[in-house]
């Protein structure tokens, strides 16, 4: 019987892959062959969507951005069998996007089904947790902050100094709560976890349940991610059928269970405060720190809050060894991170390789260019309040130190490509217009420094280029960046302040490098 693999996730179900899985199964029982359908998770490579693939003795056998009318012509031409058509890829695990990576975190990616608790543990899953088991929670922590793990929300804290404070904090309750308020523009690689290997996610909460003493964790999901919700729901489900979680972890006598909360649609609610008050059930607005989340965070309680990639990671570092998950990448940065090419890029999607790579080769090696085919003016790195990168930095290692020298900021992993049509003074606009409508309202200099900076770019791209109008715009953002409550504010200059630096052209001004300000400090 042949094993045909079709994808389940948002990306390829909203390319028709649904329609293309039902065509498969009609033809097949139309031919009297005996087919077995698999819906595996997407392997991340977006551009070639939907991906079929055909088990083969050789591997699996590709064929890209197939459609329902394309699936008669494949059994005609013997595509059980690996053969040629003009869908073609190949094997697909030597498509150079693919083989080029460094895949960790998502080493089950579009390779299993993402529900079969089989498959997971047929390709590694649990190992980590099994081993975690046999650790002392103190053990557990010490090795997360060998392994050099950072937190991959955007922050890039230690993960395992997070985790030791709340294991040695007291209290009768403690908290795991995952943020997967995945909001910001041209990322995707939480939903892909979470749609294509959800037990990946299950067993990093449960690990750091077990260190910290924590009983109870909650993954934070934004509302638009509605496949993500199910594929969590079922897998967890299926966990506790399983006995991962429960009262008695892998038969432990570790408690640990799991709850899939759905957010409310609010940006700001990305920041971990405005998180935990969303869980709580209020208003998502930002709290004061301190105190920390780690000492009392959800209902007061000590509280690890992670983003999907950290806790997805925390199992390949307990199944190979800190020093293993060490051994990639350079500097502070240790690791991998999945990378994800949106835009105006020709060949859009995830690509996992380890810290150190430049934004060019991630843009022309694995991307290709353009989609539009006309020259990349400037990439915005790091969500929608990155800064905008023009070429002469793109050879800058991607590297979290090497970024915050240059005013930049890696964040999730997000690469928005803009060509040479693009405006940066539009671009600039709207990173301000963005933070008056998503800001919660409580601290003034976003609130209010959001809707003035929408007023002042408006007077200098309508022709009022004096110093005083710059030199205001730049005072703001200087307030902005230094007076905010979180990063909703503190970020929001970032891409308004690289916009007037590289591109003063689009704003009418004279293309002189400015001064050094606060955000490129």
């Amino acid at each position: 019987m042949t094993r045909i693999y079709v994808p389940r996730d948002s990306s390829a179900l909203a390319l028709g892959a649904d329609d293309v899985a039902a065509a498969i199964q009609r033809e097949a029982a139309a031919r009297g062959l005996a087919i077995e359908l698999v819906r595996n998770g997407s392997r991340g490579l977006l551009y070639l969507e939907p991906l079929v693939e055909v088990e083969t003795p050789d591997g699996r056998v590709g064929y890209a951005n197939v459609e329902e009318t394309d699936v008669k012509s494949l059994f005609e031409t013997g595509f059980l069998q690996g053969a040629q058509h003009a869908r073609s890829v190949g094997l697909v695990e030597q498509i150079p996007y693919l083989r080029k990576q460094q895949r960790l975190t998502f080493a089950r990616i579009g390779i299993t089904d993402p529900l079969s608790t089989d498959d997971y543990v047929a390709h590694g899953g649990l190992e980590g947790l099994r081993r975690a088991l046999t650790m002392t929670g103190a053990d557990v922590c010490e090795s997360l902050i060998e392994s050099g793990l950072r937190g991959r929300g955007g922050a890039a804290f230690p993960a395992g100094i997070k985790w030791r404070t709340v294991a040695q904090a007291k209290a009768d309750q403690k908290y795991i709560v995952c943020n997967a308020d995945e909001g910001d523009s041209g990322t995707f690689s939480d939903r892909l976890v979470m749609e294509s290997d959800p037990y990946v996610l299950i067993e990093g909460m449960t690990i750091a349940g077990i260190a910290v003493d924590a009983t109870v964790g909650y993954i934070y999901v934004r509302s638009e991610y509605p496949h993500s919700i199910a594929a969590l729901e079922e897998a967890i489900a299926r966990a506790r059928a399983k006995g991962w979680l429960g009262d008695d972890v892998l038969g432990s006598g570790k408690r640990f269970d799991l709850f899939v909360a759905k957010g409310a649609g609010a940006y700001v609610c990305g920041e971990e405060t405005a998180l935990l008050e969303s869980l709580e059930g209020k208003r998502g607005i930002v709290r004061a720190k301190p105190p920390l989340p780690a000492l009392a965070g959800l209902y007061g309680k000590p509280t690890v809050i992670n983003n999907v990639i950290t806790l997805a990671t925390v199992p390949i570092i307990f199944a190979k060894g800190a020093a293993y998950y060490k051994d990639f990448g350079m500097g502070r940065s240790r690791g991998t991170l999945p990378f994800q090419l949106a835009g105006n890029i020709a060949r859009g999607g995830l690509v996992e390789v380890a810290f150190g790579v430049t934004l060019r080769e991630l843009m022309v090696d694995y991307g290709g260019g353009t989609a539009s085919g006309r020259p990349a003016r400037a990439v915005q790195v790091g969500g929608p309040l990155g800064t905008y990168l023009p070429e002469s930095q793109w050879d800058i290692p991607m590297d979290y130190e090497a970024y915050a020298a240059v005013g930049a900021v890696v964040g999730h992993g997000g690469l928005v490509v803009h060509d040479d049509t693009a405006n940066l003074a539009d671009l600039a606009q709207y990173a301000m217009e963005f933070c008056t409508l998503e800001s919660c309202g409580k601290c003034t200099p976003c609130r209010i420094g959001s809707t003035r900076g929408v007023e002042v770019i408006a007077k200098i791209r309508k022709g009022d280029t004096s110093e005083k109008q710059v030199t205001l715009l730049r005072d703001l953002c200087d307030t902005m960046v230094s007076g905010s409550l979180c990063a909703m504010g503190g970020m929001t200059p970032y891409p308004v302040i690289s916009a007037l630096n590289y591109f003063p052209e689009d704003f009418g001004l004279e293309p002189v490098q400015p001064a050094a300000d606060a955000a490129a400090a």
